[in-house]
């Protein structure tokens, strides 16, 4: 019954005060205005505002169409700009560099589940160990990095996803699997078994042992978790893992964790330009990446 170029029709003419005015600014001629408002007058069944007066002047019919437009053309303004946005997005890029070995336990189902509600963004991702994916993330060639490492920078933003316990891993025999809690020291004669990542990268080494200035025995390093864990069940080493990564090896016996200090936490995030922190393709990863955390990892805390 009312329609869209109603409501439009009317805040026009309040706005300009006048039938040629309007007609001006809606680029009809007099004649088609003129019926336009004749025929929403007669479904009505009154006038909408008083002839022959300058300014216009509405009558509450009219009042109570102009209160509408009011509510309902802003509204329908800015879901016109979300879905214009949402198509401009559908067909997004999405490279990321994963700075978590261990990540891949959660990224893979996140991303299958990302793929159904978003087919056409284009996906790849490669280790972030080989390079420093930060600079090229803000340069343009990745879109976002899943890292624990926050660098500051004005042009990136470090979307939280969840909080995680470093926990170290030893084998059930191993003299260490007796104490309550690490020490940095204690691992001053240990084998430290690492992925395959500069040790100044180490969440162990960076947040735990470098500030006691402490040195391990000696590095070895396995290209997986579950490598990992199959060398520290043998007793070759020891290795820092996180929670949720250990946590079924735990279960199983195969290995014993125990808490860094007084606790180990660190926090992991989704890094992206600022400039595309709103993206809709982006914030749907986010949220998916968030969910599918929440539901399979035991162990890590909402950020």
């Amino acid at each position: 019954m009312i329609e869209l170029k109603h409501l439009r029709t009317l805040t026009v003419l309040r706005d300009t005060g006048s039938l040629t005015a309007t007609a001006n600014q809606l680029c009809l001629t007099q004649s088609a205005l003129s019926h336009q408002i004749k025929e929403l007058e007669q479904r009505l069944g009154g006038h909408l505002f008083l002839r022959k007066t300058r300014p216009v002047r509405f009558t509450a019919e009219g009042e109570i169409l102009l209160k509408l437009a009011d509510d309902v053309l802003p509204r329908m303004a800015r879901a016109e700009n979300e879905l214009a946005g949402l198509k401009e997005d559908i067909k997004g890029r999405l490279h990321m560099a994963i700075e978590c070995h261990s990540c891949f336990q959660w990224l893979m189902p996140a991303i299958k589940e990302y793929q159904l509600g978003w087919p056409s963004v284009e996906l790849d991702f490669s280790s972030g160990f080989g390079f420093e994916p930060l600079p090229a993330l803000a340069s343009g060639d990745l879109d976002l990095v899943v890292t624990s490492d926050i660098q500051p920078r004005s042009e990136i933003h470090f979307e939280s996803l969840f909080d995680f316990e470093m926990r170290l891993v030893v084998a059930p025999g191993h003299p260490l699997a007796e104490v309550s809690a690490i020490e940095p020291d204690m691992l001053e004669h240990e084998v430290m078994l690492t992925y395959p990542v500069q040790r100044q990268r180490l969440d162990v080494i960076k947040h735990f042992l470098q500030p006691a200035g402490v040195e391990p025995q000696s590095f070895k390093q396995a290209d997986n978790t579950l490598m990992l864990i199959q060398m520290v069940s043998a007793g070759l080493g020891v290795a820092a893992l996180p929670n949720w990564a250990i946590h079924e090896f735990s279960r199983q016996g195969l290995v014993i964790s125990k808490p860094l200090g007084k606790g180990l936490w660190r926090r992991l995030y989704a890094a992206v330009r600022a400039s595309d922190v709103e993206r809709k393709h982006l914030q749907a990863f986010f949220s998916i990446a968030k969910t599918q955390c929440q539901t399979h990892l035991s162990g890590i805390r909402p950020a």
